[in-house]
């Protein structure tokens, strides 16, 4: 008994992540509308029934779906950015950051294209929780921006780091929304190419900004020992 109960629950684990790997594919190539259950049913060769066994509803398995696909992007982009290099410029250390991060995002087109899919378009909104689930994805990512920024601009000083990090955070996603959508189309550059243009631009823009801050500081001391 105890071994047909193990057995079991091997089996619905495996049509569990069977079912998660076939919805993430096909959702992100069809869209969610166009994705039922009984397409998803065939291309796993699995009966409906089981859906509904791991999920509630298409919306439940969409949440489902976005959940895992987050969790193993940011599990990836830590990974990618393990032990980042000591010293060098802010420019070279985003650069490096970057690189890494075009080879992640290789890696997770089929999350990345679903996303970016729900966020424009109103597909979701009969999924409060798929909803809040991209609003949390979108908040986590921008929230690693901050981190690789503030680390490459770190030589500047904490204070200054941070103020770049929470200018520039908005911008990066921006610019790496608009950077998967070039690969997607295919128009000619890599990805590694545009995100080296991208580390030129963002680095030219925070060491802008750290001249800035440096002259601003230095005109205050001025003005101090004036007084």
């Amino acid at each position: 008994m105890d071994s047909a109960v193990r057995n079991g629950n091997r089996r619905g684990r495996r049509s569990r992540q069977e079912i998660l790997d076939v919805a993430a594919r096909v959702m992100a190539a069809r869209g969610y509308a166009a994705t039922s259950i009984s397409v998803l049913a065939g291309e796993t060769g699995l009966p409906k029934s089981a859906f509904y066994h791991h999920f509630e509803s298409k919306a439940g398995l969409l949440s489902a779906v976005m959940a895992r696909g987050a969790h193993e992007f940011f599990d990836a982009m830590r990974e990618a950015h393990r032990n980042p290099p000591e010293g060098g410029t802010p420019r070279e250390r985003l650069a490096w950051y970057l690189h890494r991060t075009s080879e992640t995002f290789a890696d997770h087109q089929d999350f990345l294209r679903l996303l970016l899919a729900l966020v424009m378009t109103n597909e979701a909104a009969e999924a409060p929780e798929v909803l809040q689930t991209i609003i949390d994805v979108r908040n986590e990512g921008r929230d690693y921006m901050r981190h690789m920024i503030h680390s490459s601009f770190s030589v500047a000083g904490e204070d200054v780091a941070s103020a770049i990090a929470d200018e520039l955070a908005h911008f990066a996603m921006a610019a790496f929304d608009g950077t998967f959508v070039s690969l997607q189309s295919a128009d000619g550059k890599s990805g590694g190419e545009l995100m080296r243009l991208l580390g030129d631009a963002m680095a030219a823009i925070g060491e802008a900004r750290v001249a800035a801050v440096r002259a601003a500081a230095k005109s205050r001391r001025r003005t101090a020992r004036k007084s």
